[in-house]
Formats: C-alpha cells, structure tokens, sequence
C-alpha cells in the first residue's frame, strides 16, 4: 500500500472514513489494493481503533474487503452494485425530472445548468473534474424544486457507479455523447416537456451498466462480474 499524506491530517473515525472513502472513489486507492491499518494508523496519527471503524464502515459500503489470513484489500467494482445504484439513480431522478419539467425552473437554474455543462465542456479528458462537473449538473434539478436533500440519497448509492465513471472516461463512455444527453435533458425540462425529459434521462443513466459491462472485458481485474451471484 502506498502510504499517502495530505496537509490536514483527520484524527477520527468519521474522517478517516470520509477520506479513504473519497480516494477509493476517485480510484487513487485502486481496486485489488492492499491496505494496512498500521501504516494507515501512522498516516493519520492515531491508534488503530478509528482506523478499524472507519474500515468497517467501508466494507459495509461494499468498498472493502477483509479477506482472512490475507489482508485488508480495496474491492473490486461490483457490477451488482453498479446496477443497485442505477436502479436508486432511476427511482429518484426520474422523478425530479418529471418535477422540475412540469413546475418549470427559474432563469437561475436554468443557467447554473448550463455553467455545469460548460464545465464539462472545459474539463475535456479531466474525468475527475468532468464528473464533479456532471453531478453538478444533476443535483441542479433536485436543488431547483427543493429536493437538494434527496441529493444525499444518491450519493451514498453511487460510489460504485462513480469508479466506473472515472475508469471508462474518456475512453469507453465518450464525452460528448454524455454532453450531449445533458443538453436534451435541459432542452426537455426548459421545454416544459416532462415525457422527453424522463426518455433521454433514463437514457443517459442506462449507460452506466453497459459501460461497467464493457470495462469488465477489459480490466477484469478491478471488475467483479457478481451480478449473478
């Protein structure tokens, strides 16, 4: 395991969790690696207590794994998952969409979802930054008709779905076909045309299986083909 150091240092358990959790979602903690708790005990000076917590909480994420007399590891993208988080995405967003369309959305976030699409734009091949942009782009929605707080729902279902993002771009899931869904989404719910927008937002969020699907051909290594399981 790479041991890594950042400026400010968390102590406790909730963000020592909070930060393995974003590096494994980032992929700088890439599936199939292998972690210590001594090590990360020395990394966020503390004992090991904390860091076990938060690594208990990671596994009941589906992010770690514990394998007897072998180690602590990083799990592999599960596919169940992959299609779990769909399934939560579809539920909640389809129905923010179908709102926001029929309710009509203020001149501000209308172009706060344009700035988010601009973003993505800019961030060209950046997948960190182009997804940071993307869920932008998302929450705008949810934020506009008062329902930013689902928001947190979504987020901790898709952890799994945020890997494969950052491993398919830009090379498996182009770029501007996901920026060019956006702008049909957005031209639908300006449009006020609450059918149009629920088909091109189921649309865009069924690629996330078949690109988790592609990448398994490709890095099985980091995918865990667990959906018949």
């Amino acid at each position: 395991m790479r041991v890594r150091r950042t400026p400010t240092v968390p102590s406790g358990a909730a963000a020592i969790y909070e930060t393995i959790r974003a590096e494994i979602v980032h992929m700088r903690l890439m599936p199939g690696e292998r972690l210590s708790e001594n090590e990360l005990g020395l990394r966020f000076g503390t004992s090991r207590t904390p860091v076990r917590e938060a690594i208990l909480r990671l596994v009941d994420d589906g992010l770690i794994e514990v394998r007897p007399q072998r180690g602590t590891f990083v799990s592999r993208i599960s596919l169940k998952a992959v299609k779990r988080a769909r399934f939560v995405r579809s539920a909640l967003e389809l129905a923010i969409i179908r709102e926001a369309a029929e309710r009509g959305l203020p001149r501000a976030a209308i172009e706060e979802a344009e700035r988010a699409i601009a973003d993505q734009q800019a961030a060209g091949n950046d997948a960190r930054r182009f997804k940071d942009a993307d869920d932008h782009f998302h929450r705008v929605f949810a934020d506009a008709i008062g329902f930013g707080d689902l928001w947190s729902v979504v987020e901790s279902q898709k952890a799994q779905f945020d890997r494969v993002r950052l491993l398919s771009l830009p090379d498996v899931t182009p770029v501007a076909l996901l920026i060019g869904q956006h702008r049909a989404i957005l031209d639908a719910v300006r449009a006020r045309d609450a059918g149009t927008a629920e088909r091109s937002l189921s649309a865009h969020l069924s690629i996330i299986v078949e690109t988790a699907t592609a990448l398994l051909r490709t890095h099985p290594d980091l995918i865990d083909d667990d959906l018949n399981a």
